[in-house]
């Protein structure tokens, strides 16, 4: 095979392109591949696909991917057409979609090493700067944002993500039963949610079983303003109510050390942990510690308990069950003198009806947990974001469970 009619079956330009010459350029590490038309098919229009008359040509260049330790670009005088409708249209290339500057063997080549690098190592690799790789990733989630098929979603978790300091975050809708990222937006403001409920359209908002998140107020305004009957399908989270638990446990330990360590008593130094480790965790010995240490507070002791009585809670399959148990353990916890614990369980009262809905749907915000430890290492990976933006489209790109290849290199 001639050389190149071997470089025309490399670039797969098909029957009606042509590489016509080979040549480096005035850099030493660069190399320029001549394409031409050599006729064929009528030309069409990119948009209707209609057969149209020819107007002129425009010089184009596109970077491919590196051949022999060049950097390579394929260079061709693309026909324009003149459409009736779309009026004067650069025809469709084989090689690029669109009016990117790049073939799409090389971002297909740019979004595989996305997928296991920073985008500034992956500029660094590809010999690009930093914007044209970040572009290459945006066109990618949008391509793939375009060809996911709308369907109903049963299961919806809502959590909110820090971008950077000082109260900067992004709200992220998941999919717990795919582990995949649905929608993320700036904020976690009421509208933030409410503009995601308002795209997914009435059909699907009624699809929907069970809505979990923590009890941010925001959120829950908005799923009860869009989601029917939203009252039996919001679900707060088991473990942000046991993170509360935990936090006033630890309240209430630390006054209690306090207390003992003017006295001479020791006996809570360093032991912070092992109040908020479960059960279940400790080993024998840990247990048998433990239970020496519970022996000899008070206080934490009773807040330990008031908090692993509360964790059983979560067992109940009745919704009947389930309300007498957590009124049970109100009335207990209410009659204690801990503030840290009567401030929880003031808060679990006024959302006890979302959490009996989590008990009986069996709903939890775990795999939106597991979401949010996975943004963070997309987080430190590409050392912060520019905007929020970008960190959102970053967090489809990896998370989304897209389909981001150019077409016909869907990979």
């Amino acid at each position: 095979m001639a050389g190149r009619d071997w470089l025309d079956a490399v670039l797969g330009l098909g029957p009606e392109w042509k590489v016509t010459r080979v040549e480096p350029t005035r850099d030493p590490k660069e190399l320029r591949v001549e394409l031409q038309r050599t006729g064929g098919s009528p030309l069409r229009c990119p948009h209707c696909g209609e057969a149209c008359p020819g107007y002129d040509t425009r010089r184009r260049e596109w970077r491919n991917l590196d051949a022999w330790g060049y950097k390579t670009f394929l260079v061709c005088n693309v026909p324009r057409v003149q459409c009736p409708e779309h009026g004067v249209v650069t025809i469709q290339v084989p090689w690029a979609e669109g009016s990117t500057r790049y073939t799409m063997e090389f971002e297909a080549e740019v979004i595989r090493w996305l997928k296991v690098a920073s985008v500034q190592a992956v500029a660094s690799r590809m010999r690009l700067s930093w914007n044209a790789v970040d572009g290459i990733m945006q066109r990618a989630v949008a391509r793939g944002l375009a060809r996911r098929k709308t369907k109903a979603v049963r299961r919806l978790s809502v959590d909110e993500t820090s971008f950077r300091r000082r109260h900067q975050y992004v709200t992220v809708v998941s999919n717990p039963e795919t582990g995949h990222v649905v929608h993320v937006a700036p904020g976690r403001g009421k509208d933030v949610l409410l503009a995601f409920y308002e795209g997914m359209g009435e059909k699907y908002r009624e699809a929907v079983e069970s809505v979990s998140m923590d009890m941010w107020g925001p959120y829950i305004s908005a799923t009860l303003a869009m989601i029917p009957d939203a009252v039996m399908k919001i679900a707060f989270d088991r473990f942000h109510v046991a993170k509360h638990l935990g936090d006033a446990v630890d309240k209430v330990r630390r006054a209690e050390h306090r207390a003992l360590v003017k006295e001479g008593n020791g006996i809570l130094v360093g032991t912070k942990w092992q109040w908020l480790k479960g059960p279940r965790r400790k080993t024998h010995a840990e247990k048998l510690a433990f239970a020496r240490l519970r022996a000899g507070t008070r206080r934490t002791a009773q807040a330990w308990e008031l908090k692993e009585a509360a964790a059983n809670l979560w067992n109940y399959r009745s919704r009947t069950w389930a309300l007498a148990g957590w009124h049970r353990w109100l009335e207990w916890a209410s009659d204690c003198d801990l503030e840290p614990v009567l401030k929880t369980a003031r808060m679990i009262r006024e959302h006890l009806w979302g959490i009996v809905n989590a008990i009986i749907l069996r709903a939890t915000n775990g795999p939106a947990e597991g979401i949010n430890s996975r943004i963070k290492t997309v987080k430190v990976r590409s050392r912060g974001f520019r905007n929020r933006e970008r960190f959102a489209n970053a967090i489809l790109f990896h998370l989304g469970g897209l389909d981001l290849y150019p077409d016909g290199l869907r990979t």
